[in-house]
C-alpha cells in the first residue's frame, strides 16, 4: 500500500511526466494580425499617392482602405491610383490597431486640397468663366407687305465726255452733246455754272 502511494506521488511530482502536454487549460492567445501589429501607429500619408498610401496601410491594418474624393462635388474616379491624399483619418503616428478602419480623401492630380475634407471645388456663388461668343449673322429682313412707292425717275445723265475736257463755254459743251454738266463730271467747270448751282449750262 505504501509502495502505491510513494509511485503515485512520483509521477505527479516528475516534471518529464508533463513536458510537452497539454493540460487543457486555457494558456497564451495564437499570434494574430492583431497581436502582429501591436503597438504599431499610422504612417503619415498626406501628398502620397492612393496606391502608394493604400500599400503603407495594408502593412499594419487587416481593414479595406476607404477611399473617397476630398471634394463634395467632386465624384471619386473608378480608377483613382494616382490620386493625392488631402486627409487621412486616423492621424498621422496616431496608435493602430489591425481592426482600425482607415478613411483617405483625395484629389485628382492638378488639383488643390480643399482647406476642408467634403469642400466644394466650384461653389454656387462662383460665376463660371465667360464663354466667348461669336456673333451671328443677323437674319435677312422679311419681306415687306407693304406696297412700295415708286421712286420718281430722275432726268437723264448725260453721258460724260472725255476726261479732262474743257469747254470754253457752254455753246461749245452743248455743241458736244454734253451739256448739262453737273459738278463732279467731265468738262464741268466754274466759268461754265454762272449761277453755281452745281449744273453747268442747264440755261
Amino acid at each position: 500500500m505504501a509502495a502505491a502511494v510513494l509511485l503515485v506521488a512520483g509521477c505527479e511530482g516528475d516534471p518529464a511526466a508533463s513536458k510537452g502536454k497539454d493540460s487543457g487549460k486555457p494558456g497564451a492567445a495564437p499570434v494574430t494580425a492583431a497581436t502582429a501589429t501591436a503597438g504599431a501607429s499610422m504612417p503619415a500619408l498626406i501628398g502620397k499617392k492612393s496606391a502608394d498610401a493604400e500599400a503603407l496601410v495594408q502593412q499594419v491594418t487587416t481593414k479595406p482602405v476607404e477611399t473617397r474624393s476630398a471634394y463634395g462635388d467632386v465624384p471619386l474616379a473608378a480608377d483613382h491610383t494616382q490620386w493625392a491624399v488631402c486627409f487621412q483619418t486616423p492621424a498621422a503616428a496616431s496608435p493602430l490597431a489591425a481592426d482600425t478602419a482607415v478613411e483617405l480623401s483625395l484629389t485628382a492630380p492638378g488639383t488643390p486640397c480643399p482647406a476642408q475634407a467634403g469642400a466644394a471645388l466650384r461653389p454656387s456663388g462662383t460665376p463660371s468663366p465667360a464663354r466667348t461668343t461669336v456673333p451671328s449673322k443677323a437674319p435677312a429682313p422679311a419681306p415687306s407687305s407693304a406696297p412700295v412707292t415708286p421712286k420718281p425717275k430722275s432726268s437723264p445723265t448725260p453721258a460724260p465726255g472725255p476726261k479732262d475736257v474743257t469747254y470754253k463755254n457752254c455753246a461749245e459743251a452743248k455743241a458736244a452733246g454734253v451739256a448739262p454738266i453737273h459738278r463732279g463730271q467731265p468738262g464741268y467747270a466754274k466759268h461754265l455754272d454762272r449761277d453755281d448751282d452745281g449744273i453747268a449750262c442747264d440755261k
